[in-house]
C-alpha cells in the first residue's frame, strides 16, 4: 500500500516551550496556558536533541546572527519560562554551545518585582549567551500582572540587551503609559476606557479567543468557512513551535502536532497522513474536517468568528471522542474554556 506522505519544510524560526504552566490564564492565549497545567518541564536531554537539530537547520540562514526579531531564531517560551529560571539558564547555555544563530526569551514579567533581581537575572542570561528578550504587553496580561512590573522589565531589558529588547505589542505598552496605569486593570474596564486600541493590534482568533472573547467578533455559520484550506498554515517554515512533550506544532495551531520534534529529520522527510485523518482533512478544506467531525457526533455551534474557530471547535470535539495522534497534547483541549 502506498503511504500518503506530506513533506514538511525545514524550520526557519521557532519557539521552544519550557512548559504550558503559566502564572496567568489569559483570555487571548493561543496555547491555553495557565497555572492549572502540571509542571511538566521539558527535559534538558530532549531540549538538547531538539536544539541541536534546529541549530543545524537554521545555521547560515540569518544575515545578522544575534539580532532579535519576532520571527527570527529560537525563543524560549511557554507558559512562563521564568517559572523555572535554572532550566531557562541551562537551555540558554545549551543553545549557545550548539550554535543556534539567535536566541531570546518571552516573558510576562511577573517576576520583575524589584530592580536588583530583574537586572541580576537578565545579566546572567546574557552572560550565558541569550541574545535578547520579548516582554509581552497587552490588556490580557494587564489583568493579572501590575503594569509597573512590565515597565521595569522593559527599562532594565533595554539596559542589558539594547535594541534586542522587544516589547510585544508596543502599541499597548505606550497606551498604558499614556493612561498613567498602575497595578492591574480588568479587561472590561480597559474596554470602557481605551478599548478602541484593539483595532490596531494583532489578535489571533485561535486558542482561547473564540471561547473567551467571541463577543468582540461577528459570528458566521460554518458554511462560510467550509471551503477554506489550512495547507499554508500547516507547511509554513518561518515560525513553528515545539512543546515540552516534543510535539512539533505548526505555526500558531495549538493542540495540533505534526510529530515528534526529537526526530526532526523524519518530520521533514514526510509525515504519514494515513495515520493522521485530521491533518489530511485540513490540507484539503474545512469541509472535510467538518464531515469527519460529524462522523464522531459533532454538531454545528451558534456561529464561528473565524476558520480557526471552526477548526479548533471540531478538533476539541474529536479529542474527546478518540485517540487522534495529531491532537496533542490532549490537555490543551481541556484548558481552552
Amino acid at each position: 500500500m502506498t503511504m500518503n506522505k506530506l513533506p514538511i519544510p525545514e524550520p526557519f524560526s521557532g519557539g521552544i516551550f519550557l512548559s504550558y504552566k503559566c502564572t496567568n490564564t489569559c483570555k487571548h492565549c493561543m496555547y491555553a496556558c495557565s497555572p492549572q497545567w502540571p509542571a511538566d518541564w521539558i527535559s534538558p536531554e530532549d531540549a538538547g536533541l531538539i536544539l541541536a537539530q534546529l541549530a543545524d537547520k537554521m545555521r547560515g540562514k540569518y544575515p545578522h546572527p544575534g539580532r532579535v526579531g519576532v520571527n527570527e531564531g529560537i525563543h524560549f517560551t511557554g507558559g512562563e519560562p521564568f517559572l523555572n529560571f535554572d532550566l531557562l539558564l541551562q537551555l540558554t547555555e545549551t543553545a549557545r554551545r550548539l550554535g543556534v544563530p539567535t536566541t531570546f526569551v518571552e516573558t510576562n514579567a511577573f517576576w520583575c518585582r524589584d530592580d536588583k533581581v530583574t537586572r541580576e537575572k537578565l545579566t546572567r542570561l546574557k552572560a550565558a549567551g541569550l541574545d535578547g528578550i520579548l516582554i509581552s504587553a497587552n490588556p490580557f496580561i494587564l489583568e493579572q500582572i501590575p503594569f509597573e512590573r512590565t515597565e521595569r522589565a522593559v527599562r532594565i531589558s533595554r539596559e542589558v540587551f539594547g535594541d534586542n529588547a522587544i516589547v510585544y505589542q508596543r502599541f499597548f505598552y505606550e497606551q498604558f503609559k499614556a493612561l498613567g496605569l498602575r497595578g492591574t486593570l480588568a479587561f472590561e474596564e480597559y474596554l470602557a476606557r481605551a478599548g478602541w486600541g484593539l483595532q490596531y493590534v494583532e489578535l489571533f482568533a485561535s486558542g482561547r479567543v473564540p471561547y473567551k472573547l467571541a463577543a468582540l467578533y461577528a459570528r458566521y455559520p460554518a458554511s462560510r468557512f467550509l471551503g477554506a484550506s489550512c495547507r499554508r498554515e500547516l507547511i509554513r517554515d518561518w515560525h513553528i513551535h515545539v512543546d515540552n512533550y516534543g510535539n512539533f506544532i505548526p505555526g500558531y495551531c495549538g493542540g495540533l502536532s505534526l510529530g515528534d520534534a526529537r526526530d526532526l529529520d523524519a518530520i521533514c522527510r514526510g509525515i504519514n497522513l494515513d495515520e493522521r485523518p485530521v491533518l489530511a482533512a485540513l490540507l484539503t478544506n474545512l469541509g472535510e474536517l467538518y464531515r469527519l467531525g460529524q462522523q464522531f457526533g459533532y454538531q454545528e455551534q451558534a456561529g464561528y468568528i473565524s476558520k480557526c474557530h471552526l477548526c479548533l471547535d471540531i478538533r476539541r470535539h474529536l479529542a474527546r471522542q478518540g485517540d487522534f495522534k495529531e491532537l496533542k497534547p490532549e490537555a490543551f483541549y481541556e484548558h481552552l474554556a
